[in-house]
């Protein structure tokens, strides 16, 4: 299922059905990173002025992905306690998330606005725009810091979303609309609905609200040309899986991404880095290691050897790939993924030429770091000292080339501007390096 083929495309369709908002007193209000470019191409279309609501979702420790809760401008706290209850994160874990989380929202704020007020809502019809309703938690924050400013009236608007999530957000908005509601969507991610979505970068929300500031430029990026760009289903064992598969022209290798959770492909961290390596002419599979209902379990997320077999199984199928056979592969390995692409990686079935970690747990692989002679790159932030401790270790540990390349200034996620961007052109770099060997 894929609805949109990326956000501006998604932005403009969204703005057909909003079309009777045009000539009142409306401001457009973008979630960002991702609702920004969403809600840019309404904002243009009913000639209405932009600005963001900065709303941070609280991820949980372990699958960042997976929101319990949210906050947002003008102290706005929202938490999901049957997510909590579920999933067993302890009030420490939740005081840890939302404090790092706070930081960001007031860094994010002042980087948006450069120290300007955001534009008045008083009295007006607040449009507040997302590029997808997962969880619920962000929305609910957004709509609760414009409630508080005295708004007259909220739509709250995204191209795709959960059925019951919009059912429920129909306590908090004056109106919903949501072009798309597939039945199935509660169990998987806004990226469904997506074939191309890359991370937005703060720079692009910066330049987005430059160009609404500037009165709406026709300015639009061309696509690459793809080979191959499709969702496949892959036997691992007694599953099935499901991947994202990119091929370029003329590809050079391909890039298999190993996430800990089931939201590789649908990660928008993994999907902006596979996206930088699709335009430096790497084929990319992104897939989920685990099945919807096994992910539910921290136990699986941990199980290591488990991720491993998966892994070892989906390279066979890259390998088998008329497409891809020739091709040599590359692992991307985040959170505990990375230490299942290692463990992978010494596998006598499979010929892997490089492999790359990022902010990962490379050490989970155990006594299989002494037989990895893959050349690796492990790639951690500067202040995620745990991690980047247990890198280290790691890194000494490993019998073959291994660098550690540490980015300045940056936490577990690589939220920090530019951070992932470092990533992605230093996963690209040594990709190229290591499979052109």
């Amino acid at each position: 299922m894929q609805l949109f083929r990326d956000r501006a495309d998604a932005g403009r369709r969204l703005a057909q059905r909003l079309e009777s908002l045009r000539g009142e007193n409306v401001v457009v209000l973008g979630i960002p990173r991702g609702g920004v470019p969403v809600a840019f191409e309404v904002a243009k279309a009913l000639q209405a002025p932009l600005d963001v609501l900065v709303v941070r979702k609280l991820g949980l420790p372990f699958q960042p992905e997976l929101a319990f809760g949210a906050i947002a401008e003008g102290g706005v706290r929202v938490i999901n306690d049957a997510v909590l209850e579920h999933t067993g994160v302890s009030s420490e874990e939740v005081d840890y998330v939302e404090a790092a989380q706070q930081s960001q929202l007031r860094h994010l704020v002042d980087l948006y606005r450069h120290g300007r007020d955001g534009i008045p809502l008083a009295g007006r019809v607040v449009l507040i725009i997302d590029d997808g309703f997962e969880s619920g938690a962000t929305a609910k924050a957004a709509c609760q810091a414009a409630r508080g400013q005295g708004v007259e009236r909220i739509v709250l608007a995204a191209p795709v979303g959960s059925p019951d999530v919009v059912d429920m957000l129909r306590s908090y908005a004056d109106e919903v609309v949501c072009l798309e509601t597939p039945p199935f969507y509660g169990y998987v991610t806004v990226g469904q609905g997506y074939r191309r979505f890359r991370k937005t970068s703060d720079d692009e929300v910066i330049a987005l609200l430059g160009r609404a500031h500037a009165g709406y430029d026709e300015t639009a990026l061309a696509g690459d040309p793809l080979l191959r760009d499709e969702e496949v289903d892959v036997t691992a064992g007694p599953v099935t899986v499901t991947g994202h598969l990119t091929i370029p022209e003329a590809p050079r290798g391909i890039v298999v991404f190993a996430h800990g959770s089931g939201s590789s492909r649908h990660s928008p961290r993994n999907r902006y880095v596979a996206e930088v390596l699709n335009q430096a002419g790497l084929a990319t599979l992104l897939f989920d290691l685990l099945t919807p209902a096994e992910e539910r379990s921290r136990a699986n997320v941990f199980d290591i050897e488990l991720l491993a077999r998966r892994l070892v199984d989906v390279t066979a199928w890259v390998a088998a790939q008329p497409d891809t056979a020739p091709l040599p592969i590359g692992y991307f390995g985040a959170s505990t993924g990375a230490g299942a692409a290692l463990v992978a990686a010494t596998d006598p079935q499979v010929k892997v030429k490089a492999a790359v970690s990022r902010g990962g747990r490379p050490d989970l692989a155990g006594r299989y770091l002494y037989d990895v002679v893959v050349p690796t790159l492990l790639i951690v932030g500067g202040r995620d000292e745990v991690v980047l401790e247990l890198n280290r270790r790691a890194q000494a540990a490993i019998p073959g080339p291994c660098e550690l390349a540490v980015v300045p200034g940056a936490t577990h996620l690589f939220e920090e501007p530019g951070a992932l961007e470092q990533v992605a052109a230093l996963a690209r770099d040594w990709f190229i390096d290591q499979l052109s060997v």
